[in-house]
């Protein structure tokens, strides 16, 4: 896309502030399956899990997202809304080849990026001695480089990052939306407050019980009215609502929990076969702090049954742990304390918080040998050797072993030749 005419009208208007953009990668999940193989373009693709065992879409291309698919719809739906679709398995190495190049060339620019995620991130690019150029020109300038490595994007540029995020969604895909200094509130004004990030459907439907519709009248309210929906966060609302948003990009923000989950194809009904779950997810995430240099106090289990009522445990302890070998008895006592056995589990969660920092010391209440310690901290800095060296598959357990072994066995879904739409009515996706 040529956005010289968009630039030259920008260009010629002066620019008072600060200058945020928000880049968000078009499909970029779908936009990657593309890119790397020239017969999709051009196709509806989804990338996503097989609707046979419960699985739902990570993104959908353009060409799919006229039949009604989109992000986070359950596999059988988006299947029966386009039957001939072309199904991509997600390839999370390539993701973040690619991911890191887009965000390389926004570090180019600016030392102040903050991705958000895999496939979008802010940036401030306010006028100064780095770059003196106008917001405008930069930012289309961005776009045309992501485009040069195959996949494009779709940049917001405002004073604010509440504003930003809205406009990269405006105008999808390959759309540079511009909101000069002093004009946020009318961009705002007519947008439903779902537009907003953090105003999700419960919030929706209490702020429209209150007739309230569009950012406009949000930030038109009393904030007195607006208190128990948003709580101590009520001024903050607010204040987005009308464009006052003065967070600065900061590089990123502390982590503050370390965790795996996984559905399962089929509910787990053994205690072995879910020991051995529990075990593989352990095992994730306590590589997960050791590579990024973290040791927590707190852990916690959620596990959601068959009938999809879900519950959460969570223990604390002392001293801080980032070893499976030592956390993982602790996992399976707690799923002991909160499953009946037998009872059907659809998905099993295990995470890491509470961070410390500093020299480890020794809890009151801890019993275990030190020359065990050790053991296991050896034991496990030689199964991270082996995965640095020969990738996170090189150790496996017999049930993800066969898992494996099953989905790559699995036929691929041939490609039919004339798309035609499904057979239920398109219903609302995102834009991304």
């Amino acid at each position: 896309m040529d956005y010289t005419a968009q630039v030259a009208y920008f260009a010629g208007r002066p620019w008072d502030g600060r200058a945020i953009i928000h880049l968000d990668l078009d499909a970029f999940f779908a936009s990657v399956a593309q890119l790397d193989d020239p017969d999709l373009r051009g196709k509806p693709v989804i990338v996503g899990g097989d609707a046979s065992r419960r699985g739902v879409v990570s993104t959908a291309s353009y060409e799919a997202r006229e039949f009604g698919v989109h992000s986070a719809m359950s596999s059988k739906i988006a299947e029966r809304l386009c039957p001939q679709a072309i199904w991509v398995r997600p390839d999370f190495a390539r993701y973040h080849e690619l991911s890191e190049a887009v965000f390389n060339i926004l570090r180019s620019y600016t030392p102040a990026v903050r991705p958000v995620s895999i496939d979008e991130a802010f940036a401030d690019i306010t006028p100064d001695t780095f770059d003196t150029r106008h917001p405008a020109e930069i930012a289309a300038e961005i776009l045309t480089r992501v485009s040069e490595l195959g996949i494009t994007g779709s940049i917001g540029l405002s004073p604010s990052m509440t504003v930003s995020k809205i406009g990269s969604d405006f105008q999808k895909p390959r759309g540079l939306t511009v909101v000069e200094p002093g004009t946020e509130a009318a961009f705002l004004e007519p947008l439903p407050v779902k537009k907003m990030s953090g105003i999700g459907p419960k919030a929706s439907k209490r702020l429209h019980q209150l007739d309230i519709e569009t950012l406009g009248q949000l930030a038109a309210t009393n904030i007195d009215e607006l208190l128990p929906i948003f709580g101590s966060l009520t001024q903050q609302f607010h204040d987005r609502a009308a464009g006052i948003d003065t967070r600065p990009v900061t590089t990123g923000d502390p982590v503050k929990s370390v965790s795996n989950e996984n559905t399962y194809p089929r509910d787990l009904r053994t205690r072995a076969e879910i020991d051995d779950a529990l075990r593989a997810l352990a095992a994730h995430v306590g590589r997960r702090l050791r590579q990024q240099g973290l040791k927590g106090r707190t852990l916690s289990l959620k596990v959601r049954y068959g009938d999809f009522t879900t519950k959460i445990a969570s223990r604390t302890f002392d001293p801080p742990f980032d070893n499976e070998r030592i956390f993982l008895p602790w996992v399976l006592d707690m799923f002991t304390g909160i499953w009946p056995a037998g009872r059907g589990v659809r998905l099993l969660g295990v995470g890491v918080s509470n961070f410390t920092s500093g020299r480890e010391q020794l809890g009151l209440f801890d019993t275990q040998p030190q020359e065990e310690r050790a053991s296991h901290e050896q034991l496990v800095n030689k199964l991270d050797s082996i995965r640095d060296k020969f990738g996170e598959d090189a150790l496996l357990s017999g049930r993800r072993l066969s898992e494996k072994q099953r989905a790559r066995s699995e036929t691929p879904r041939p490609r039919p030749q004339k798309p035609s739409p499904g057979d239920l009515p398109p219903e609302p996706g995102d834009r991304k």
